[in-house]
């Protein structure tokens, strides 16, 4: 699953569970920091200065594949593994730094056991906890520390970031199974809609068909030998074919002429899966066939319109009727320059679909708005 410019609200709040994750992990990074500006030797400070910095490298690598989940899991592995590389770097690099003076390496375990949600299972991810607090108490008693100031640091401090760090984690991937569900839930609609038009289409043409067939063959055997009947089993097909042919036609109008209510709330219902704030204002009373017919292609239109030609947050269709004329008019925020070419395909054959009935439509970007207005007679 990739997140594009028509998940817009999804997107935000991957950079916001992004920026909220670096937050919460990387400011127990800060503090090592206060190890480094204690340590009087200047080889340790440049090493622990090169750990810290491979350390705080691998966790941004991680944290982002944390929120990406369509990276390739060959790639993830590559940024677990570099962590734990890091890690196992940052023992001697940083383990010495300000030994006895502060606590250097248990701050630095502590976000490593915050990371470890992101990086296994509860189980797995408990027994990795304990393993970095093993590490920090080896390293405590190694540089000459407090010991209990450190398994407090590295364990408390480590436990509460590694409860945020999952809950965060936990909520994005309720976003992302949503939307996950919304795509396949879009997805199926349209396949079943295929299916029941193939349906209709085999039932109309089938038996047609299987009787031109054998109409025409038997055409074809009795042309050497009788061809009066032949011409007459021909004139048959031809009549066969003919009606197949208008039967077809009919099916295809009755698609076309979707139910303007059924128009609306599918529309509506399509831009609220794809994030879109939508509100729909039906018109008062019923409409004539052909108009609402005219205005069912209309919001088809508008509501791919505004999927394809902005990055809108909120749309709303309003019908009113007034003085023998029927308005839609079809507003979203998020127009891109212009919104789409008022000589677009859909727009034009919009206005050729309308002019007959001496409707019109007109379609503009106002303060980063785009409007679609359509108007159609109606007789009072």
């Amino acid at each position: 699953m990739t997140v594009d410019a028509a998940d817009r609200r999804l997107r935000r709040a991957r950079q916001l569970t992004l920026v909220s994750l670096a937050t919460n992990v990387g400011t127990t990074l800060l503090l090592p920091g206060v190890g480094l500006a204690r340590e009087p030797d200047a080889l340790r400070l440049a090493l622990g200065l090169v750990g810290l910095a491979a350390v705080t490298g691998a966790q941004a690598a991680v944290l982002h594949a944390a929120v990406t989940p369509w990276l390739a899991a060959r790639a993830r592995r590559r940024r677990h593994t570099a962590l734990a590389v890091a890690a196992l770097l940052s023992l001697p690099l940083v383990g010495p730094v300000a030994a006895g003076a502060w606590p250097t390496w248990a701050w630095l375990g502590a976000s490593l056991v915050g990371m470890s949600p992101l990086l296994f299972r509860p189980l797995p991810a408990l027994l990795a906890a304990a393993a970095v607090l093993g590490v920090s108490a080896a390293v405590t008693g190694a540089t000459g520390g407090p010991l209990r100031a450190a398994l407090l640091v590295t364990g408390g401090v480590g436990t509460g970031i590694a409860a945020i760090t999952w809950l965060q984690v936990w909520f994005w991937d309720l976003l992302v199974e949503a939307r996950q569900g919304q795509a396949a839930g879009a997805r199926l609609a349209a396949a079943e809609e295929r299916l029941r038009f193939a349906r209709d289409v085999h039932d109309l043409l089938g038996h047609d068909l299987t009787v031109i067939a054998l109409k025409a063959e038997l055409a074809e055997r009795l042309a050497p030998v009788d061809a009066a009947r032949a011409g007459r089993e021909a004139a048959e097909v031809r009549r066969l074919a003919g009606a197949a042919l208008t039967r077809v036609r009919e099916a295809v109008h009755g698609y076309r002429a979707v139910d303007l209510a059924e128009q609306l709330a599918a529309v509506g219902e399509v831009l609220r899966s794809s994030g879109v704030r939508c509100t729909v204002v039906p018109p008062a009373g019923e409409l004539p066939a052909p108009v609402a017919a005219d205005l069912a292609a209309v919001v088809r239109e508008a509501g791919t319109n505004v999927l394809r030609h902005s990055r809108a947050g909120w749309c709303r269709i309003e019908l009113t009727r007034e003085d023998g004329l029927v308005t839609m008019t079809v507003r979203n925020d998020g127009a891109v320059g212009a919104g789409p070419d008022g000589l677009s395909g859909g727009l034009r054959g919009l206005a050729d679909r309308l002019a007959p009935a001496g409707g019109s439509v007109r379609a503009y970007a106002e303060d980063g708005v785009f409007h679609l207005v359509a108007t159609v007679p109606v007789a009072s």
